[in-house]
């Protein structure tokens, strides 16, 4: 199953995404949705107003998510091509509600920063609460996945080792367009990549992580009480434009196409702030 946020003229509305047409389940986005115990039997059974795919006009996945955690240095050869070991623990950090975008809107470029960043990442979305999980019960938690792109802002993100003042730009993280529950995924690596006005950046395989879905949310249940609608961000394989030799950078104007197979794809138009 794939589900949705959509902004409608009423305002957002939670979709069930099938081949050509979207139908509302009468949640007002997949947070609300993913918050029903019973949410998967609920969406397929939806019989709401119908839409185009073809015009959908795709809010972030989640709105407005209670957490965004990121991880840091979570695949292999990003690890490498930044000049670090492979870490023993997860690199968390987090990103607040007001970074996020839609699919299809513009990045935001902030007038503050000159080095823009992209990082194509798989993102895990929480359906239902799980605290001090072990591999069974952070597998059940998982109610899907979807694409998100970690646009980072590496001069102020390297001001201190903390990561965060770099990560959480307003209007600068592309997520959706849908969620893909993972019995429409086969097993194993999925390719990951990115691609800036045409030419692709990153090209790698989920496999390189270091930390899968399972381990992450059974580490950072650890910590926090994981809740539906709450988005992990794994990671970004190598490529990113600080590593480049000369760096290559986002600008305004840029598209830039993050794409996870079988889970889909966001396709932004970067734009500088005034």
């Amino acid at each position: 199953m794939k589900l949705a946020t959509i902004r409608t003229a009423a305002g957002n509305r939670a979709v069930r995404v099938d081949d050509d047409t979207a139908t509302e389940t009468g949640d007002a986005d997949v947070r609300a949705l993913l918050e029903r115990p019973d949410w998967a039997a609920h969406a397929s059974a939806a019989a709401g107003p119908v839409h185009a795919v073809g015009g959908l006009d795709y809010a972030p996945l989640v709105p407005s998510p209670e957490k965004i955690i990121c991880v840091g240095l979570n695949y292999r050869d990003h690890v490498l091509e930044m000049g670090n070991e492979l870490p023993s623990y997860p690199t968390v950090f987090a990103k607040f509600a007001p970074a996020l975008v839609g699919a299809h809107d513009d990045i935001e470029l902030p007038a503050a920063s000159d080095k823009v960043d992209y990082e194509a990442e798989l993102a895990i979305v929480i359906g239902r609460p799980v605290r001090h999980a072990d591999a069974g019960a952070a597998r059940a938690a998982i109610a899907g996945y979807t694409v998100l792109n970690d646009v980072s802002m590496r001069d102020f993100q390297n001001r201190t080792k903390q990561f965060l003042q770099g990560k959480t730009f307003e209007h600068s993280t592309p997520l959706g367009p849908v969620l893909v529950t993972p019995d429409e995924l086969p097993e194993g690596g999925w390719a990951i990549s990115s691609t800036l006005d045409g030419e692709v950046m990153q090209d790698s395989t989920t496999d390189q992580l270091v930390f899968g879905a399972v381990e992450l949310i059974t580490y950072l249940s650890a910590i926090v009480t994981l809740n539906p609608g709450d988005v992990i961000a794994t990671g970004t394989p190598g490529g990113v434009g600080h590593a480049r030799t000369p760096p290559r950078y986002l600008t305004d104007g840029a598209e830039l196409v993050t794409a996870v197979a079988g889970v889909g794809e966001c396709r932004n138009t970067c734009r500088k702030a005034l």
